[in-house]
């Protein structure tokens, strides 16, 4: 009888172990077809880019690896006449740096206030806030539009930087994770005679670096990618952005006839990108995990 319940148990733990292996072997499986769907748009773009103008217009089938690379398509996207696409990637480094930083300024503030500080109409006002990330990006661009130019501020630094400059989002990703910090520390904080402000730069902050780290990298990414209201409230080169830059290129005579040198452009505008994410992934990962879970 103890033979066939250890000969039992035998065989229900090497068919848990044949099942473990299998769903490790299937989720292996699962995320290199994911990691290969993710990545290959990326590799489309670099082999594209090194590919000349004669290569890709002959293909019947796209090659997956060209016959002779190209690398002054680099230097061709930078010296296209009539697209500079260096001052614009010069002026989107401006927009991205003071955006971010300017947003910093406002929502780190307005997120320890709601999380921690009590007033009048505290709940009223943040529920209002959530409700405006319902209304549609399209309204809130006609709105801006409208304001911009009411104030005479197309085609400045500005009037591109001042509708950026508040994300209700970000100010309740924050605000979630401020809130997690003890209240007890808050109340000792405030019975040694600290201030609101000491409190919020000495224990906030370090505490909820993580998530600030990330709310500024998803920042830096927003107003990188940035299209639409560049493309709407400034119409000459010395405010356009790297993103209408890209499509002046492709709509040029350059970009229209050799598409590798549009790529070779798109290749060099993603890479900071890239290498921000590389380095502060950890980051991104930790802080939206900690703002999005609260106990």
């Amino acid at each position: 009888m103890d033979k066939k319940i250890l000969l039992t148990k035998n065989k229900n733990n090497s068919g848990d172990r044949v099942l473990k292996r299998a769903l490790k072997v299937g989720s292996y499986i699962l995320l290199a077809f994911w990691a290969f769907m993710v990545l290959f748009p990326f590799y489309w773009m670099i082999i594209t880019s090194l590919k000349t103008a004669a290569e890709y217009n002959a293909e019947l089938t796209p090659s997956f690896y060209p016959t002779s690379f190209e690398y002054r398509n680099y230097i061709n996207a930078f010296g296209t006449r009539g697209v500079d696409l260096l001052r614009y990637l010069f002026n989107t480094v401006i927009f991205t740096v003071v955006t971010t930083a300017l947003m910093m300024v406002v929502i780190v503030p307005a997120a320890y206030a709601f999380a921690r500080l009590d007033f009048k109409g505290k709940n009223l006002t943040f529920t209002c806030f959530l409700a405006l990330m319902m209304i549609p990006q399209e309204l809130v661009i006609v709105t801006n539009y409208y304001t911009v130019t009411g104030w005479n501020l197309q085609n400045t630094f500005t009037g591109l930087i001042l509708p950026s400059a508040v994300s209700v989002f970000y100010i309740y990703l924050l605000k979630e994770n401020i809130a997690q910090i003890p209240e007890e520390m808050y109340k000792a904080a405030k019975v040694d005679g600290t201030s609101d402000l000491k409190y919020l730069w000495r224990v906030v902050l370090p505490i909820c670096r993580p998530t600030i780290v990330t709310v500024a990298i998803l920042k830096i990414i927003e107003c990188w990618n940035s299209y639409i209201w560049p493309r709407r409230i400034t119409d000459i080169d010395s405010y356009s952005l790297i993103s209408n830059g890209i499509q002046k290129l492709q709509h040029s005579g350059m970009g229209r006839d050799n598409i590798p040198v549009t790529m070779a452009a798109i290749v060099v505008v993603s890479l900071p990108l890239i290498v921000l994410f590389l380095i502060f992934r950890n980051k991104i990962m930790e802080g939206v995990a900690r703002g999005g879970t609260k106990g």
